[in-house]
């Protein structure tokens, strides 16, 4: 069967190295209604020490959507989101000076023999482990300033930090606890054994931190974001760019946003005719904001169902969460409230509209603030609003949430039925929340 040809069920385990853009070659094509399984690999970390990787995640080749066109949007259900990483590591990172020119994520150099994203061989663990293939020398753009190692209980949902006992005994068999897929050209990060906060108990919910449709030009998997991306600005390597306007070519994939889990719906803008739909950096768990910038990378599948919405031309991301993920006020209204408001309205002789649905736009930029400006530029273009009219909205019934530092936000709103059903969503919101 082509990779052109439909399918209604779609098991993809192929992987880019590091890249997302048109020149990227396709996974496979899924029916307008089709359900995609992933099989993915660890994003950030293992990308980040494999000097071969051209941007910060090991991402799936894109995935054709049958009848998704440019200016049409595609809705992703997720279904599922499971796990099969055992352990990990990760922590906040130390760039290793001379391993790279401007981009540690990018465009990596052997410190010794100048190579260019070098081949890499592994001697051993710790932070020394990854070596050039051509010089010997130690290769990785990265080491870890402060790193821990985290075994989980997926069944419980918990996760401990190791000492270092731990650490080394996990690294000596690094790939297989991390369940590296076969088709993955990573190194696994539990080789640098670090051994910070041992003993340490922590919560486990997992989320799709990477997951959107190509851009209309090639770039770092990691960077299709406007806080990354700000790294793309005057870069000399093969995917810089001049100016923040030319930016604008993100789908924001790499969002990092946990809400994004199992029961969630994404929507996404297509900018290049089949949407390329790709997934990658599952983490098993993160609080807002990453604050360390990465978060526990892990291996597992991802099932999710997609469809076609013709005509809904989008510069960004929508999400729809769970409704348990929703801040209180943005909840839907329930069937009280709706009463308690219409018997206001006729105290005070307005109309009230009590048919609201939850909506969050995803906004991103080089700071929070500015992340948060462009969430209000879209959610304007989106709803025909003023931005004072969104502002006082998202103030009234909804609020902004930080999915990552410096820059990607969720801009919270309760939005009339009316005005989601003009632009062809009020199905798939009322769907979400049943309403």
């Amino acid at each position: 069967m082509s990779q052109h040809e439909p399918r209604e069920e779609l098991y993809v385990d192929q992987y880019t190295l590091g890249l997302v853009g048109p020149d990227q070659e396709w996974a496979g094509t899924v029916t307008d209604g089709g359900t995609i399984t992933t099989y993915t690999p660890p994003g950030c970390w293992g990308p980040m020490i494999t000097p071969s990787f051209r941007g910060g995640h090991e991402v799936t080749r894109p995935i054709r959507v049958e009848g998704a066109e440019v200016g049409d949007a595609v809705a992703v259900h997720v279904r599922d989101v499971e796990v099969t990483s055992m352990a990990t590591s990760t922590g906040s990172m130390a760039e290793r000076a001379g391993a790279f020119q401007d981009d540690p994520f990018v465009d990596h150099r052997c410190p010794e023999c100048g190579t260019a994203w070098p081949d890499s061989i592994v001697e051993g663990t710790g932070e020394d482990a990854i070596r050039c293939a051509e010089c010997g020398a130690n290769a990785s753009s990265f080491g870890f300033e402060y790193g821990y190692t985290v075994a989980f209980d997926h069944e419980n949902a918990v996760g401990i930090t190791l000492d270092a006992d731990g650490a080394h005994e996990l690294a000596l068999n690094a790939a297989e606890v991390m369940d590296i897929p076969e088709n993955a050209r990573q190194h696994p990060i539990l080789l640098y054994e670090p051994d910070g906060m041992p003993g340490t108990l922590g919560r486990l919910r997992p989320f799709i931190g990477n997951i959107g449709t190509t851009p209309s030009v090639t770039m770092p998997d990691s960077h299709n974001a406007g806080d990354f991306g700000q790294n793309l600005i005057g870069a000399e390597h093969d995917y810089g760019v001049n100016t923040e306007a030319d930016l604008e070519e993100r789908t924001d994939g790499h969002m990092d946003i946990p809400e994004v889990r199992a029961g969630a719906t994404l929507i996404c803008p297509v900018d290049v005719d089949g949407a390329g739909l790709y997934v990658g950096d599952l983490h098993a768990n993160q609080g807002d904001g990453e604050l360390s910038l990465h978060t526990t990378d892990v291996s597992g599948t991802v099932t999710m169902d997609v469809e076609v919405i013709e005509g809904l031309e989008l510069d960004g991301p929508i999400v729809l969460p769970n409704e348990a993920d929703l801040p209180f006020i943005s909840k839907p209204y329930g069937d009280a409230e709706r009463e308690a408001g219409l018997d206001l309205g006729a105290e005070h002789d307005v109309d009230v509209t009590t048919e609201m649905g939850p909506l969050q736009v995803v906004g991103s930029g080089a700071t929070v603030n500015a992340a948060t400006q462009n969430a209000f530029d879209r959610a304007s273009t989106l709803l025909d609003m003023r931005e004072g009219e969104i502002r006082a909205r998202c103030t009234f019934t909804g609020g902004v949430q930080i999915g990552r530092l410096p820059g990607v936000v969720q801009l919270d709103m309760l939005v009339p039925m009316e005005l989601l059903a003009d632009r062809g969503i009020d199905g798939l919101v009322r769907e979400q929340y049943g309403l």
